[in-house]
This record gives C-alpha cells, sequence and structure tokens, in this order.
C-alpha cells in the first residue's frame, strides 16, 4: 500500500512558484499574500479558483498562477 505525505504548512510554509499543492492544501493567509505578489493587489479567493486548486494536486503554484491569468485574460 502506498501513503503520500502531505508535509506543506500552508500557514507558514516559504512558498515558491515550484511549490506542488497536495491534497493537505488550504486557502492561507500566507497563500493569498503569495498570489498577490504574482497576481496583483486585486486577487481574491472566488469558488472556481478555488475548486480549481482542490481538483489539480500535484501542479505547482506557477501552474496556478498562469491558469488565473487565463481566466481573468491577463
Amino acid at each position: 500500500m502506498l501513503y503520500i505525505v502531505d508535509n506543506t504548512d500552508w500557514h507558514s510554509a516559504s512558498l515558491s512558484l515550484d511549490t506542488k499543492i497536495d491534497a493537505a492544501y488550504k486557502n492561507t493567509q500566507n497563500v493569498r499574500r503569495f498570489f498577490r505578489l504574482h497576481l496583483g493587489d486585486d486577487f481574491h479567493f472566488d469558488r472556481s479558483f478555488i475548486h480549481y486548486l482542490k481538483l489539480n494536486t500535484g501542479i505547482t503554484l506557477r501552474e496556478a498562477i498562469n491558469y488565473r491569468k487565463r481566466q481573468s485574460g491577463k
């Protein structure tokens, strides 16, 4: 039996564009700050983006940012 260990502490981890979203992913203030840094101060979590993140474990934060940019037309 294979066990996957999710070790990312989304509240305090030092996030990078290469950080992978794991099954323990949480929409924390730390993550919000990271997305605002890369997407601008008007960034906010909405249901569709949260749903995308939850369904796509294993993608990087860079991939999530690129997805969000495509969705917003930026």
